[in-house]
């Protein structure tokens, strides 16, 4: 077996972003969170039914119904959405951080290594799968003491395999596994984008998962007897599918396919717990040259942000979908909008221009449309 290919990096530390001005603070999830604790909150609603009856408002009285309406429509739809999700995913696995293995793959940074961070301080085992040649001095000032790396390349299946007895004999069967893994953004138009780095992005993004889920599962399923949790980090333009990403969002939108999949089959199974994250931008290396095409509706991610929502998803022993930011939980909506609609959307949103625009900033250079026309002529 070849040995995978040397990738280093002197810092793999997450960095703090830049500061940002004071209207980029002020985004879609900053109101719907805002709304979701004060006017569409069933608690806050009865609360205000209560202080209606502390004033002796007759029960007659137009202001106490409207009111009390509106307060057991809140309800209703909280206990709605509680009783679909149990349907939906079953009733959730029993989880202990101190009794947990957790196996995160392209955790040496970003997201990934912020799990782990997480996890770690929580007393789980955890093991980092990342193709990064990181010393061992710089192991121990990027992971601590309480979080094993192990270099592997997550594309190769028996390099997998190999990992896979070393993690066992080292921290047991993992219980947890979060792919994280992803290659880095071209932001070549179709007809510009080498076959080489679309098969690239295509190994890592797609069938490393592939995998990663058939080497470690049967672990899962054959000794973890309170089950185990598989989060998949995906990502919202695998549906989207903005220009100049042909590569990155066929990849996720298999990636998410893949998981849904993998969901239908083990749906029986209820020690089996499925988790799929489907983010927007994020502020890592993977985007930090995209400018956003809306600070308001399509805010640029902190990764400390999702690594919180993922391990609080994953210690309430539930499954489900995670979409971040807000507009993300849009996009079921947006696939059944008539054509017309859709494409106003897009323009509207700048999301097909992003890329060529971005790419202009960071290289200086003349902004190219999609798509990229061939200067040959037909015979």
């Amino acid at each position: 077996m070849s040995s995978p290919p040397k990738i280093t990096s002197k810092s793999t530390l997450p960095t703090s972003s830049p500061r940002k001005p004071w209207s980029h603070h002020l985004t879609l999830d900053t109101l719907l969170h805002v709304l979701r604790n004060t006017l569409l909150s069933p608690f806050i609603a009865w609360i205000l039914v209560l202080c209606l009856r502390a004033q002796v408002t007759p029960p007659t009285d137009p202001a106490f119904i409207i009111a009390v309406s509106y307060a057991t429509i809140l309800t209703l739809l909280f206990v709605a959405r509680v009783v679909n999700h149990r349907v939906t995913y079953g009733i959730p696995r029993t989880v202990d951080s101190a009794n947990e293995v957790v196996l995160i793959t392209g955790g040496a940074s970003g997201l990934g290594l912020l799990v782990a961070h997480m996890y770690a301080m929580k007393g789980a085992s955890v093991a980092v799968l990342d193709i990064r040649d990181i010393g061992v001095k710089e192991q121990d000032e990027v992971f601590g003491e309480d979080v094993q790396y192990f270099r592997c390349d997550v594309g190769d299946r028996r390099a997998l395999e190999d990992v896979r007895a070393k993690i066992e004999d080292e921290l047991g069967t993992p219980t947890i596994i979060i792919n994280c893994a992803a290659a880095q953004i071209n932001g070549h138009p179709l007809l510009g984008l080498p076959a080489e780095a679309f098969e690239k992005t295509v190994r890592t993004n797609l069938m490393a998962a592939f995998h990663l889920y058939q080497v470690f599962l049967p672990g899962i399923i054959a000794e973890a007897e309170n089950g185990g949790t598989i989060v998949t980090v995906s990502s919202v333009l695998g549906q989207l599918s903005p220009a100049g990403l042909s590569d990155y969002s066929a990849s996720k939108a298999g990636l998410s396919a893949l998981h849904r999949t993998m969901e239908a089959e083990f749906r029986s199974d209820e020690r089996i717990k499925m988790l799929l994250v489907e983010t927007g931008q994020m502020a890592t290396p993977l985007f930090d040259w995209v400018r956003t095409p809306s600070h308001f509706f399509a805010p640029v991610l902190e990764p400390v942000e999702v690594a919180r929502e993922i391990v609080a998803a994953v210690d309430s022993g539930r499954g489900g979908v995670l979409r971040l930011p807000a507009f993300a939980t849009l996009v079921n909506w947006y696939a059944v909008l008539p054509g017309a609609v859709q494409l106003i959307a897009r323009y509207l949103s700048g999301i097909d221009n992003a890329v060529s625009s971005s790419i202009q900033e960071r290289d200086g250079g003349s902004e190219h449309r999609y798509p990229l026309r061939s200067n040959k002529k037909a015979n």
